[in-house]
């Protein structure tokens, strides 16, 4: 099979669930530098999520806590760059009596150790719940609540959440953006495998053009994008989405996503949530 026959088998073979993806050899390592607490690492989530629609068969992505966090930097766990160290040594003996902004970063460890599944959904419950629910999601009740919607095993969770283990994996975390001199937030950092060329860094928030050229630059061939799921299909795996999302994913204006949207919401398949700034819907089920 050559080359151009293998692309156009491959862009056919999306099931709603992406499940075929786990088997297929992926070329590119994205690390996506991000800030739990940052607005612009919510706003990059949509263009992350559409990548991963439309070209996911090429690329596995890695989140990373970038050391740029407000907190890890005031907080005395991140002070001695030139050791590319982090301290940890500063860590309250009664972690349940102060809500610390690096909670959240440690928290995001702690998922991980649940698998990479359980980590992007906690990451999103995090998200969720500060951007949508304008919830503390340095109060470990709350985060605690977002490990329960994200399906993980509380228990593990709560023994994991202030371990030795979590906080190593955020020193390493913090090290690998020293190591790529990551000094903002959102960075996406991309590899391509097979060849030796250094990676592309790019820093801040942009246009989903943008993502989409540096991904083909990167992997030398332009592929064709594979076929997006059905709204319906796509509502059954996320379970929250907001507008903006769907917008962005199915190249819809906001007008016409918010139409499609309350079409299901009169079959009772999808209830509006709605929030300050924008709509959150939430996936009931088909009848």
């Amino acid at each position: 099979m050559n080359g151009n026959q293998q692309e156009l088998s491959s862009s056919n073979q999306m099931d709603p669930a992406f499940n075929y993806m786990k088997y297929v050899q992926k070329p590119i390592e994205m690390y996506v530098f991000i800030d739990p607490l940052c607005s612009e690492c919510w706003a990059l989530e949509p263009y992350l999520k559409k990548l991963y629609v439309e070209y996911g068969r090429f690329f596995t992505i890695k989140h990373v806590i970038s050391g740029q966090l407000t907190a890890l930097n005031s907080n005395g766990l991140n002070k001695n760059k030139q050791t590319k160290q982090s301290s940890f040594t500063h860590f309250p003996s009664n972690h349940k009596e102060i809500d610390y902004p690096w909670v959240p970063a440690l928290a995001i460890k702690a998922a991980e150790l649940q698998g990479k599944k359980a980590s992007k959904q906690f990451i999103r419950k995090i998200q969720e719940t500060l951007f949508f629910d304008k919830q503390n999601i340095c109060n470990e009740d709350v985060l605690l609540r977002c490990a329960s919607d994200a399906a993980l095993d509380i228990e593990e969770f709560q023994k994991d959440l202030f371990s030795n283990t979590s906080k190593r994996a955020l020193q390493c975390d913090l090290h690998l953006a020293y190591e790529m001199e990551v000094d903002y937030t959102p960075t996406i950092v991309l590899f391509n495998q097979e060849v030796e060329d250094e990676g592309v860094k790019l820093s801040g928030l942009h246009p989903y053009d943008i993502y989409e050229f540096v991904l083909k630059e990167i992997l030398q061939r332009t592929p064709i994008p594979s076929v997006k799921p059905s709204l319906i299909d796509y509502l059954q795996l996320q379970k929250t989405v907001c507008t903006k999302e769907l917008s962005v994913i199915y190249d819809w204006s906001i007008d016409k996503t918010e139409k499609e949207l309350k079409k299901l919401q009169f079959q009772q398949i999808v209830e509006r949530v709605p929030e300050k700034n924008e709509s959150c819907w939430k996936y009931l089920g088909t009848l």
